[in-house]
């Protein structure tokens, strides 16, 4: 990227985290998991992101199910990041504690 160039802070390549030799090894508690509320890209329309988790993409679905069932709206697995549409944060944050994970409320 050239001088002055701009970057979209939600695009999936700035918050993709590395990938690291051990990450499946990585246990939940100690894996960075961000829960946010975000209208970036999508015309508008809340959608709440969960990103940082470093599972297998069965795991991801899994869980992907139980969290739209649990918030009563749609969602989808895109590049590792788990989207649901509106403004499920709380809901989230619960579940994501329940199967085990630390997750944080990140931005607003």
């Amino acid at each position: 990227m050239g001088k002055g160039g701009w970057q979209e802070f939600s695009a999936g390549a700035s918050t993709a985290r590395p990938a690291a030799a051990g990450a499946a090894d990585t246990p939940r508690p100690q894996q960075r998991v961000r829960v946010q509320r975000t209208k970036a890209g999508k015309g508008g329309k809340t959608v709440t992101a969960i990103t940082g988790m470093e599972i297998s993409d069965a795991d991801a679905r899994a869980l992907l199910k139980r969290l739209k069932a649990r918030a009563g709206s749609g969602g989808t697995l895109k590049d590792g990041v788990i989207e649901l549409q509106g403004d499920q944060v709380a809901i989230c944050l619960e579940t994501l504690t329940a199967e085990g994970f630390r997750p944080r409320q990140a931005g607003g």
